[in-house]
């Protein structure tokens, strides 16, 4: 068995040690792609290999073609959407995700984005605190979960919706679980986001929802840049000076953003959610361990296609 690192851009030095450890202790042969550039350089690689662990790269029905042996892609990371998942169920191809593995990293930069903005970018002016602000989780998931843990410590009182997420299961963890999305927008004055980007949430989060939040509302966004209609949001941030948006997912509509609201808009460059030197490690290591117990025993547990 042939197991492929591809990725454009690379895992730490030790994140790739442990995954060539892991895939080698197994019996199996590791292939390393780093910073490929071109498609036709992972169209070549992949031709052969039985197993691919990726980070953002791009798995779509062309590379899936090409990959005549292909048992299974692990993308190391929560989101799965650069992965072409209707091809790879009609070729019989396993794609799983390494969910948890970069929660804690996500949710201390959601933290961080909240401090950035009710302190107004660090400008030098007056802002607030986030103590005894109301937070809303929208999506109690594994980032979700240590969002609310760390936001405890800052003395928020906190606040969550999720569709698919039992009511007890949030309460238990000494969060206010609430009935709907509306409730949640109006009720709370910041907003962390970590829903992911399906048919059903695209352009879900709009001036509609946003415009529900109370005065001097911040909304942070985490999770994808694809769940913001964009167009909306910035109608209403026209409309309420007062509102703020903090993301680690630059919109298409960025230089709009930013020029009409420089002192209330804030993204990074690029994705950062997952950029810690742990969050790397190990989801690195968690997909090389996925794909061993897959090829060995047939686990599927992770497993995102039908």
């Amino acid at each position: 068995m042939k197991v492929l690192i591809a990725t454009d851009k690379p895992f730490a030095k030790v994140a790739v040690e442990g995954i060539k450890k892991e895939v080698t202790e197994a019996g199996f042969e590791c292939v390393l792609l780093e910073k490929y550039g071109e498609k036709k350089n992972l169209l070549d690689a992949v031709a052969g290999v039985n197993a691919i662990i990726i980070r953002s790269d791009v798995i779509d029905a062309e590379i899936l073609d090409a990959a005549k042996v292909l048992k299974i892609v692990v993308r190391a990371g929560a989101g799965f959407d650069n992965v072409d998942l209707d091809t790879a169920t009609a070729k019989g191809v396993c794609v799983m995700n390494t969910p948890g593995q970069n929660s804690n990293a996500v949710a201390e930069l959601a933290l961080g984005l909240m401090v950035y903005g009710v302190r107004n970018l660090y400008n030098g002016t007056s802002g607030t605190e986030l103590k005894g602000k109301k937070l809303g989780i929208h999506a109690y998931g594994n980032v979700g979960r240590n969002v609310a843990r760390i936001a405890k410590g800052f003395g928020m009182e906190i606040f969550a919706f999720d569709a698919y997420c039992p009511s007890e299961v949030i309460e238990k963890d000494g969060v206010k679980a609430l009935s709907s999305v509306e409730e949640l927008y109006s009720t709370c004055d910041v907003i962390s986001l970590h829903i992911p980007a399906t048919p059903e949430t695209k352009n879900s989060i709009n001036a509609a929802l946003v415009g529900k939040m109370p005065k001097g509302a911040v909304l942070v966004n985490t999770a994808r840049k694809e769940v913001i209609d964009e167009v909306s949001l910035i109608s209403l941030m026209e409309e309420r000076s007062d509102l703020r948006y903090m993301t680690d997912i630059m919109p298409a509509a960025h230089a709009t953003f930013a020029a009409k609201f420089p002192e209330r808009y804030f993204s990074t460059p690029k994705k950062m959610g997952a950029q810690t030197a742990e969050a790397n490690i190990n989801a690195g290591i968690a997909a090389a361990e996925q794909i061993v117990d897959f090829l060995v025993n047939g686990n599927q547990r992770f497993r995102v296609n039908k």
